[in-house]
């Protein structure tokens, strides 16, 4: 299924614009991995890729002493990350201090191989990832959020803000939505098979690696649905 996301169509004058920010990421202290450091990559186009593939990211942050790290949807619009939530919750509600915001760390992975050494040590995965560091600001303005909204859903599913009824006055009140500028961040990633020991070489075990990609299945129609409702072509179009 293509993931050529919509939200890229979407004017948020409140965002970033593409040409100002810059087209590789400043490296600092927290995006310089302290090993493999040659599978780190900056620039934009990597870690713009990485994150419109993704569904799921992990946002992690610092409640009452503690880290806390939540699982959750987002979306990219330009420069900036969005995340919703329920108005109720701590790191949301954290958010909309003005000052200082929320300290946050945002990390999007996918598993791309299974990799298989000749030793237990060696094994490995393959993957694409990328961390995020800011500080991220509740969004106040209701064209801002609306759209970073529309931006969430076309996400998931590129096309569908369009074919769903918009959110009433009732559920935005209910919805809490914050953003992350892209500002200190870095994508790291693993390719190719096992870096195996030269003396491990001629032992007698299978050794390479087992591709792993994600599978759409069918479309499975809700019970409640009319009948005579097509399936919208952004679903039959994979």
């Amino acid at each position: 299924m293509s993931r050529t996301p919509s939200r890229h169509r979407l004017h948020i004058p409140f965002a970033s614009p593409a040409d100002d920010a810059p087209q590789e990421y400043a490296r600092t202290e927290r995006t310089v991995p302290t090993r493999s450091a040659d599978r780190a990559a900056y620039d934009q186009e990597t870690v713009h890729a990485i994150l419109d593939e993704g569904y799921v990211c992990h946002l992690g942050f610092v409640r009452d002493g503690a880290p806390v790290v939540l699982p959750t949807l987002y979306g990219r619009v330009g420069d900036r990350l969005y995340l919703h939530g329920s108005t109720g919750s701590r790191p949301l509600r954290a958010a909309g201090e003005p000052d200082p915001g929320l300290a946050v760390c945002v990390t999007v992975t996918h598993v791309d191989g299974l990799v298989l050494a000749k030793s237990a040590f060696h094994h490995s995965i393959n993957y694409r990832s990328v961390v995020v560091h800011g500080t991220a600001r509740q969004v106040t303005d209701p064209q801002e959020k609306t759209a970073a909204l529309d931006a969430l859903v076309d996400h998931v599913l590129p096309g569908r803000s369009t074919d769903s009824r918009p959110g009433n006055a009732k559920e935005l009140a209910a919805t809490a939505v914050i953003r992350l500028d892209l500002r200190e961040v870095s994508a790291k990633i693993r390719t190719g098979g096992p870096n195996d020991e030269p003396e491990d070489l001629a032992l007698p075990h299978w050794a390479g690696v087992l591709p792993v990609a994600p599978v759409y299945g069918t479309p499975i129609p809700s019970e409640s649905q009319a009948p005579g409702i097509p399936e919208p072509a952004y679903l039959t179009a994979r």
